[in-house]
């Protein structure tokens, strides 16, 4: 009797196809190839010897005694493989170039120079692969868009801040200008980057050309303070530090409550009518000094005042019952409330990465806040330096761990089949499989085989289906090169089939790929 999964199919990635060589490190490049690899990419990660030098920044976990797991190194480079190449090693160099003709997009965020050193120039990969998407960070830009007199100064995250406007729009005065916390540069100039190989790719496939995209982080910085710029144009005004307030709104920043601090944000006239009828006090409701959006900005700093005094008299909680959902507002979260923020669970914007050391307990990194219908992200481990090397050295043509219909297809004698279900409740149930094959016909179906008893106790619950294939080590029980070559996600949407056949004595999952 054939059971098909009605109620669930695959999820896939809405990249699965797309090959991605990635020579970036550090924050802005694996930050644009992070985004790519979530949504089914295949992002190979080529790095020297030692690594990615986030590999080495930590923080690591108190377990973690050889330091093999830096969390800013897995937060960027899951879902990615790794490559350990020494690229002015010519059969590396050759091994690579193998590479480029295989890939859709190379990306890289060296000093502008580098590239060309290596014999790696665009101009120069274009002629190994005509249809390659090449994109490039710095901090100032190659030259190709308009020469910087900056363009071969070394750049970091603060470096950009300070350039582009950030840090001086940035504080309370000027005199102790303060730096955005996060490495906002790196990571705006890798969502702009993410954005401009997309678009790249749908080019190249038009005209069969080969494209260069570019972002220069001071450049990404000015777009972001895109405010200042028009003020100054307009108005001859050079913006100043405004605290936690702003220069044209009120009441607009953030306030103090009785355990913290709340954010309020009101432009239209609709929302302060409700705000101030929340407040309550003769000042706020009758003082027409108030009544529109343009008084209310000439009068922020003593509007400012009274909104903090009544909004000190509450806790975050009250706050929340008393605003939210009414006016903008929202309570200033530190790191531990989001990781409780319901928002946060139901969205998945937190992510939970197996340790590849087998260890029970999982990381926990940021997760990836664009999501597409019928298309999930994924969340596989962080590869070990090099460990997929000799993989593509033998299948070049065919591995891509998060697209099924490419996919290496393992031989029964050289591997063995792991399959993960994960129940609605979020408890993980793990099955060897007896037996697995691949039925090639027009299409390819991975069939396993397990046991009857231990499938049927949780038959019911399943959301989620992974299967891994472990290399079999001879003469020893134990597995090597861990192969993560479908991570299968169940929804309502028909995208692929699943199909769970019950017989007398085992059950057959049978999935088209």
């Amino acid at each position: 009797m054939c059971i098909k999964a009605k109620s669930h199919s695959l999820k896939a990635g809405i990249l699965e196809g797309i090959r991605v060589l990635d020579l970036s490190r550090m924050l802005s490049g694996p930050y644009a190839t992070m985004l790519l690899a979530d949504h089914g990419a295949e992002v190979i990660k080529i790095e020297s010897a030692d690594g990615d030098s986030s590999r080495r920044s930590g923080p690591y976990k108190e377990d973690d005694l050889k330091r093999n797991w830096s969390g800013y190194f897995i937060s960027l480079n899951r879902n990615k493989k790794s490559i350990s190449l020494n690229l002015k090693n010519g059969d590396d160099l050759a091994f690579f170039k193998r590479l480029i003709e295989k890939s859709d997009v190379l990306v890289e965020n060296f000093r502008p120079g580098v590239m060309n050193r290596l014999g790696l120039s665009f101009d120069e990969v274009s002629k190994i692969n005509p249809t390659i998407v090449y994109g490039s960070i710095s901090g100032f830009g190659s030259g190709s868009f308009g020469e910087s007199p900056y363009k071969n100064w070394p750049s970091y995250d603060v470096v950009a801040q300070a350039m582009g406007g950030l840090i001086s729009l940035t504080g309370y005065d000027e005199e102790n200008p303060i730096k955005v916390g996060p490495g906002i540069a790196d990571i705006f100039s890798g969502s702009l980057l993410s954005f401009g190989l997309l678009a790249s790719i749908l080019k190249t496939r038009d005209t069969g050309r080969a494209q260069f995209v570019e972002v220069a982080m001071y450049d990404a910085i000015i777009s972001m303070c895109e405010r200042a710029i028009y003020q100054y144009d307009f108005n001859n005004v050079i913006p100043k530090p405004e605290g936690n307030g702003h220069p044209l709104l009120a009441p607009f920043g953030i306030y103090k409550a009785k355990d913290g601090f709340i954010a309020i944000g009101i432009v239209e006239d609709f929302y302060w009518n409700i705000l101030k009828k929340l407040i309550a006090t003769d000042d706020i409701l009758n003082d027409l000094k108030y009544g529109t959006i343009s008084l209310r900005a000439q009068n922020r700093k003593e509007l400012n005042e009274k909104i903090n005094i009544w909004t000190e008299r509450f806790s975050k909680k009250e706050l929340v019952s008393l605003l939210g959902g009414k006016v903008p507002f929202g309570p200033v979260n530190n790191v531990r409330e989001i990781f409780e923020d319901k928002h946060v669970r139901n969205r998945d914007m937190i992510f939970e990465i197996e340790d590849p050391s087998g260890k029970e307990k999982k990381w926990r990194v940021a997760g990836n806040p664009v999501k597409f219908q019928g298309f999930g992200s994924f969340n596989l481990m962080p590869p070990n330096l090099g460990e997929h090397k000799k993989l593509y050295v033998t299948n070049l043509d065919s591995i891509n761990s998060n697209n099924p219909r490419h996919s290496f297809q393992p031989q029964q004698k050289d591997y063995r089949c792991k399959i993960s279900f994960l129940s609605k409740n979020n408890k993980v149930f793990e099955l060897n499989a007896c037996s697995f094959t691949w039925l090639k016909s027009r299409e390819t179906y991975l069939i396993c085989s397990v046991s009857k008893s231990q499938f049927m106790a949780f038959e019911n619950c399943y959301n989620t289906v992974k299967f891994y294939f472990f290399k079999v080590i001879a003469g020893n029980d134990g597995y090597k090169d861990v192969v993560n070559l479908l991570n299968t996600k169940l929804s309502n949407k028909d995208i692929y089939d699943v199909s769970i056949i019950d017989t007398k004595v085992e059950i057959l999952i049978s999935v088209k790929t």
